[in-house]
């Protein structure tokens, strides 16, 4: 998808700068994916956030991002695990099984990587070519996700509230390339837990020739039994509870479960534990859009109180 790109345009003068986000403490993930930044060789690399969460080895990857020394912004999900750090979040957080995935990837974080973190920025911009600008979720929130369902109207919006032309974004762990009137928006989808039914890591490349942009989704392969085997030998899955085997299934799935259950969980009034699984699964279909799942959930107890 290109932006404002001129026929004649010298690929002398391209300047190529790579994003990646939502690592989510996937370290073989991430490994595959600098593997083919570095055959790459892009003028730049951006990191989007989210290098931690969901995931066991958060350590390692703030580790390997620093060593890097890239331009790294922050995600929801620093912001929820340093939460845990400073232990602002609600009592119940602290001894709920839905929460212990969550108490146990902040524990395993060390406190220079909890500072590095708390030092990460809410945005950034390109250091080699103008008119980008990379967020988490949108310029209104980290949490704030846009993908392929997101309307023109509030990209559109979005667009015109900054003064660049060109808005990266990850979050939602699902890649997009939207052209608009007002420039070019980005979804770079995710390195460590994608969620559009493709396993691989994935990562974007944007190129500037001096007069406008172009992007291309990137997807690579990387060990998955090796992230599996983390889970495992590290403790996670085990002391991680429910949420440890959601995000399990989130891998081997490469489709949402953690936040569909949690929500499932709350419609029909049962506690988000392990034990709750089960009916879960018998009611969830990972091919469905998260749209109609919440539409069919809905409805189902708007029937049952009819």
């Amino acid at each position: 998808m290109t932006s404002r790109k001129p026929r004649n345009a010298q690929r002398s003068k391209v300047r190529r700068v790579a994003v990646l986000a939502d690592i989510h403490g996937n370290l073989p993930a991430l490994e595959a994916v600098l593997e083919d930044i570095d055959r790459q060789s892009p003028d730049e690399v951006l990191v989007g956030g989210d290098l931690v969460g969901r995931g066991p080895q958060g350590s390692a990857v703030v580790g390997e991002i620093r060593r890097r020394d890239w331009q790294t912004i922050r995600g929801n999900h620093e912001e929820y695990l340093l939460s845990f750090r400073k232990r602002e979040i609600p009592p119940e957080w602290l001894y709920l099984e839905e929460w212990s995935a969550a108490r146990w990837m902040a524990a395993e974080l060390s406190s220079e990587d909890v500072d590095y973190l708390e030092s990460l920025p809410f945005s950034a911009g390109s250091n080699s070519v103008p008119t980008l600008l990379l967020t988490h979720g949108s310029p209104v929130s980290t949490n704030d996700g846009l993908g392929p369902w997101t309307r023109d109207a509030k990209l559109d919006d979005l667009l015109d509230s900054i003064n660049e032309s060109v808005l990266v974004c990850g979050h939602t762990h699902r890649p997009m390339i939207r052209q608009l009137k007002g420039g070019l928006v980005v979804n770079v989808g995710s390195v460590g837990l994608p969620f559009n039914r493709d396993r691989r890591a994935q990562y974007a490349i944007l190129s500037w020739d001096g007069s406008g942009w172009s992007a291309e989704l990137q997807q690579v392969e990387y060990d998955l039994e090796k992230t599996l085997t983390a889970y495992r030998d590290s403790g996670f899955l085990e002391a991680g509870g429910v949420t440890a085997e959601l995000l399990r299934l989130e891998l081997l799935h490469a489709a949402p479960y953690l936040v569909p259950f949690l929500k499932w969980a709350e419609a029909v009034g049962t506690p988000a534990e392990s034990s709750s699984l089960g009916d879960f699964l018998d009611f969830y279909e990972p091919d469905e859009p998260l749209r109609d799942f919440f539409l069919r959930l809905k409805g189902m107890f708007r029937g049952a109180e009819g």
